[in-house]
């Protein structure tokens, strides 16, 4: 097949999107495929790259200001005059077969919907962010972003969207009803063999942790996961293990932890690393005694990985949080209710309280990663919808 992969945010920009997409794009490469990757401009990387088995080429962009509507983050928009004849001059030369988009909400999608449809090119489109922001004037612009701006792209190409978890289902079924040709359940992939055997003692001497027990909470804080109940947590962990560490580790685009952790006198057990190049990634999660990382509502990829490295995760999350896979409280990860603060400070002392406790749910966790996350799992799943798309198409 002749795949085209589409995603304003690809490496060396960071992020699980990103990452995703790529592994996902080399794979495909892999097993044979031809790949074009279309993607924003990032710094200095190159217009036009040739690695991996993959072409890829970078849009001239332009960043989003960081605003609170923005949720402070850095987002890359193609968007000018000239793009939707230079996506059709690249995508008629290359050919899909199909297309795999990356995120409803960037003008590459669109650009590549009004492609699609054109031309009757299947897409499928996997939804990585929910519009949303606990603020409710902003959640009320989402909203009438998605119906206005999001909705009737999806209309044109109607997209088979990928559902990775519960909540996203939910999500798609109240903002996006009508405007998809069907829902496929794929789980976000991860590779477990990349994360493990990080030098932990290398990340405890840069932040001068020593042996302190260190609660790890890995990516970018935005208002969706802003770190809030895991700084107001703290004072009664504080209180059953006085020498715990919240290490965040990850870009900060919204800062109101902090302040939370200044009024509530538990500044000095916050450490900031700020954003961390993906290849040391696996050295943080060494020196972890156990992750969370408080993602709203749901799992990421980040929760995933460090599942991945054996190091047990505390997650306010459901226990149905991914279609058809268990998540099991005290066995494979430490479940609380999202919004309790009392129930996150349990979990988390039980984990850094009973070593015999941490250990087996690492255990656990790390076997269910390799067994249903796994990215080659992914991967395949991906490449089976594509190839039925594509035959479709023929057809």
């Amino acid at each position: 097949m002749r795949i085209a992969v589409v995603n304003n945010f690809f490496p060396p920009r960071a992020g699980g999107s990103s990452h995703l997409s790529e592994s996902l794009a080399k794979g495909y490469a892999a097993e044979g495929h031809d790949v074009l990757v279309l993607t924003a401009a990032y710094q200095d990387a190159p217009e036009v790259e040739e690695r991996d088995g993959l072409r890829i080429v970078r849009l001239p962009a332009w960043m989003l200001p960081q605003t609170r509507l923005a949720v402070s983050f850095d987002i890359s928009f193609t968007s000018r005059p000239t793009l939707l004849r230079r996506v059709r001059k690249l995508l008629d030369e290359f050919r899909p077969d199909v297309i795999h988009q990356h995120g409803q909400f960037f003008d590459l999608t669109w650009a590549t919907a009004l492609y699609a449809r054109k031309r009757g090119v299947p897409a499928l489109l996997s939804i990585h962010t929910r519009l949303e922001n606990p603020q409710a004037r902003y959640a009320k612009v989402f909203r009438g972003l998605d119906a206005t701006m999001v909705k009737p792209f999806m209309w044109r190409s109607k997209p088979r969207l990928v559902v990775m978890d519960v909540l996203m289902q939910e999500y798609i079924e109240s903002r996006y009803r009508g405007a998809h040709s069907g829902l496929v359940p794929i789980p976000v992939g991860v590779d477990p063999d990349w994360v493990v055997g990080g030098n932990g003692q290398r990340v405890r001497e840069r932040h001068d942790l020593g042996t302190s027990p260190v609660i790890l909470s890995v990516g970018h804080v935005i208002p969706l996961r802003d770190r809030v109940a895991l700084v107001e947590a703290l004072p009664e962990v504080l209180a059953r293990v006085p020498d715990a560490k919240l290490l965040v580790c990850g870009q900060i685009y919204y800062g109101l932890f902090a302040e939370r952790a200044r009024a509530l006198g538990v500044e000095h057990a916050v450490v900031t690393a700020g954003k961390v190049p993906k290849n040391e990634i696996p050295d943080y999660l060494a020196a972890a005694t156990v992750e969370s990382h408080e993602q709203g509502l749901g799992l990421g990829t980040a929760t995933l990985e460090a599942m991945a490295a054996g190091v047990p995760v505390v997650a306010p999350a459901r226990a149905d949080n991914f279609p058809g896979i268990s998540l099991r409280d005290g066995e494979n990860v430490l479940l609380c209710r999202p919004g309790d603060v009392r129930g996150l400070a349990e979990r988390l002392i039980a984990a850094l309280t009973d070593p015999a406790l941490a250990k087996q749910i690492g255990v656990n966790g790390q076997a269910l990663i390799r067994e249903r996350f796994s990215l080659d799992r992914v991967l395949h799943r991906h490449l089976e919808v594509l190839t039925e798309m594509a035959a479709a198409r023929r057809r």
